[in-house]
């Protein structure tokens, strides 16, 4: 998932390249990454930020600066700790959503004892927050500080995140030059790994040594757009007015879903973005009511005000169906728009966790048991995503990030919780599956998987 910088990018880099000088216990070789190769990450994050101000552009140098002095050593090491840390949006509505997945995180290490290698390494797990207080959602700034963070820091071998695909492009750069490998959970956006799905300078942009370091384990929107679009189709929809919340992950899927219908024969009567942060939506609504669509579709996410616009759509007297992605998959979403969220469809990369069988039933029976609470649907991609984790570090029982990148990168038939599946040369997963799930009872209930 989600969300596209909107803040100088190069006055992030040097705020985040400040916060990563503080001192850490380092048990790795002096830095061997060069300054010109961090630098490039720092240009690449630049390139990104389309809102960059000029006056923001006069600190490049100081943040090019600032971000070589703090690259650590990226070599091998002989026994001592290895950290795994993730990046999620711990503060603001998401909280409920990344507290399943942290602690599924946790739940998986703790069954490896936390060690690896017949206890040549200790793991530790930091759990790291990429959003703010004032605005409850992710920041771009707080994330290029939590890269900075890792890569400044020897022990950390593994950057597990993030959640909102924004997120990604800001962190990718940063830990691309310290060949810090990214395992993401949530991610979804294309434009992050495959070639001609995103801009035309991506996914390329992202990865400034040229060497790729991101991966995820869940399927990306080219496939649940273009699946949500065949569901909608399936329930009878001929026209459909779309609606956007103008960030990287909620626009693409969007713009997905669009093309799609098109293709399938559903009219669009309209395709606009909306302000996340409006006070409200009726006069979008009323526009809505006069185009009389059979769906209003929604991509994006529950922290850019979608619980209001459900509201106000639902209040002009709009009786039509409505439906989202993964983005508002979620019981913050249901808590945001309350009444106005019954009846409501939404995709997801996967099965909800209730679904889930084999390994994947297991895992939610034992996390149930150990947290006496029902994990959220991306729980268990966590879960995932630190079992790889774990796998490249047993693999390769070395502390080395060039070496435990390759190893996660070389991931092929995976007897993972979520199945046997592989990662693409891309980062991909090969796994294709979604589902649909509806609002009923003020709850997301599973409607069938789709393709």
């Amino acid at each position: 998932m989600k969300r596209y910088a909107s803040i100088a990018m190069l006055s992030v880099l040097f705020a985040g390249s400040l916060a990563a000088c503080g001192g850490s216990t380092a048990t790795a070789p002096a830095a061997t990454a060069p300054a010109a190769t961090t630098a490039a990450a720092t240009e690449a994050a630049a390139t990104m930020a389309p809102a960059a101000t000029e006056a923001a552009a006069t600190m490049a140098p100081a943040a090019t600066e600032a971000a070589a002095t703090t690259a650590p050593a990226t070599g091998s090491g002989d026994g001592g700790v290895i950290k795994i840390a993730s990046s999620l949006p711990r503060t603001g509505s998401s909280k409920g959503q990344t507290d399943t997945i942290a602690n599924a995180i946790k739940q998986r290490l703790e069954e490896a004892n936390n060690q690896a290698c017949g206890g040549k390494f200790t793991l530790q797990y930091q759990d790291m927050d990429d959003a703010i207080a004032a605005t409850g959602k992710w920041d771009a700034a707080q994330e290029a500080s939590n890269a900075n963070a890792a890569v400044a820091d020897p022990d950390v071998m593994v950057y597990i995140g993030t959640f909102n695909s924004g997120a990604a492009k800001i962190s990718i750069p940063i830990l691309n030059a310290a060949s810090l490998v990214m395992i993401s959970p949530a991610n979804t956006y294309p434009g992050l790994t495959k070639p001609g799905k995103g801009e035309p300078n991506e996914p390329d942009v992202y990865y400034p040594s040229g060497k790729r370091n991101y991966t995820r384990v869940v399927p990306a929107d080219d496939l649940q757009g273009k699946a949500a679009a065949n569901f909608a189709k399936s329930l009878g929809v001929a026209k459909v007015y779309i609606l956007d919340d103008t960030e990287l992950y909620g626009k693409g899927i969007a713009d997905v879903f669009d093309a799609t219908a098109k293709e399938i024969g559903i009219e669009v009567v309209a395709h606009e973005s909306i302000d996340g942060k409006a006070a409200d939506y009726r006069a979008l609504a009323a526009k809505i009511l006069d185009a009389a669509p059979d769906l209003v579709y929604y991509g994006g996410i529950t922290q850019n005000n979608a619980g209001q616009l459900w509201k106000d759509i639902r209040n002009e007297g709009f009786e039509g169906k409505m439906m989202g992605p993964d983005g508002i998959n979620e019981s913050a979403f249901v808590e945001a728009a309350g009444s106005a969220a019954d009846g409501t469809y939404a995709t997801f990369g996967g099965l909800p966790p209730s679904s889930l069988t084999g390994k994947a039933g297991e895992w939610y029976q034992a996390y149930k048991a150990k947290f006496n609470a029902e994990p959220e649907a991306y729980a268990v991609y966590g879960y995932e995503s630190a079992n790889v984790a774990l796998a490249a570090i047993e693999k390769t029982c070395t502390k080395d990030r060039a070496a435990i990148n390759d190893a996660v990168f070389a991931t092929k038939d995976f007897a993972g919780v979520l199945g046997t599946w592989s990662f693409d040369a891309n980062g991909d997963t090969s796994l294709t599956s979604m589902s649909v799930s509806q609002v009923k009872g003020g709850k997301f209930e599973f409607v069938q998987a789709v393709e």
